[in-house]
């Protein structure tokens, strides 16, 4: 099919087309061609490379592939137009181009509708408040830096008054005992002792289980307690304790002579 034009003008179709398509096969985009030849109309333009494909550099990106195939996605889930130009920030042209030859979703309920739409900003406030609270927790972290011997030992000291057992005017004892079930704050405990040059021979553990747990379960003494304390060679026996409210699995380091 030859293309029409003014008379005069692009006379020499085939000799234009082959610079065309040897600008298009070196990797040129039709953008480029089109400086280069001086050819601005886009229909001749495009019959001087029919038949060429274009260079791999000038196709789509990868992320719009992903947000097709995301929005297709939700489509089929039934969510609407609206739902997924706003869920993936892209245009509404867009969305019709991807998903016009999938069906329509039926009608939601006007009750459930809304309910769908307060989950969505609900869900939509929790991400920003996650956001706020984790930048809130880096820069506290970066403000206090690394604890140093002194910073351990006040802290250990608010622990072991706080917590557990110990020597006390009216009972007198060698040795303490700390309950706790924080993986972390058994782990400072333990650094604390180190400290103050406690032998990790002298340090015994039990695990308390609340007598409705299953005692054989691995996720109940399994390792998040191996992690937080020592091998399992120092570990006595795990017992069960008595229901009380809001009870859960303990673990008890007890430091001094057994």
């Amino acid at each position: 099919m030859h293309v029409r034009h003014a008379p005069g003008k692009y006379a020499d179709f085939e000799g234009l087309r082959d610079q065309a398509v040897a600008l298009r096969r070196a990797g040129y985009s039709l953008r480029q061609i089109r400086d280069e030849l001086k050819i601005y109309n886009n229909d001749i333009l495009n019959q001087l490379v029919k038949g060429e494909p274009p260079p791999a550099w000038t196709k789509r990106p990868r992320a719009k592939d992903d947000l097709k195939a995301k929005a297709r996605e939700l489509r089929l889930q039934g969510w609407t137009y609206d739902q997924i130009e706003a869920e993936l920030g892209c245009s509404r042209s867009s969305v019709s181009l991807w998903v016009r030859d999938l069906p329509k979703p039926e009608r939601r309920d006007p009750t459930e509708q809304a309910k769908l739409a307060a989950r969505k900003r609900w869900e939509h406030e929790l991400a920003i408040r996650d956001e706020e609270r984790q930048r809130t927790k880096n820069k506290a972290a970066q403000e206090i830096g690394e604890m140093s011997d002194r910073d351990l030992f006040m802290t250990g000291v608010a622990l072991y008054w706080a917590e557990g057992t110990k020597d006390k005017p009216y009972a007198r004892r060698e040795g303490v005992i700390f309950v706790n079930s924080d993986p972390g704050v058994i782990q400072l405990y333990l650094a604390w002792l180190r400290l103050l040059g406690v032998e990790r021979e002298r340090l015994r553990y039990r695990v308390m289980i609340h007598m409705t747990a299953d005692a054989e379960e691995p996720s109940t003494t399994g390792p998040t307690w191996l992690m937080s304390t020592s091998p399992r060679s120092r570990k006595r026996r795990s017992r069960s304790t008595t229901p009380r409210p809001f009870a859960r699995t303990l673990a008890r380091a007890t430091g001094g002579a057994s």
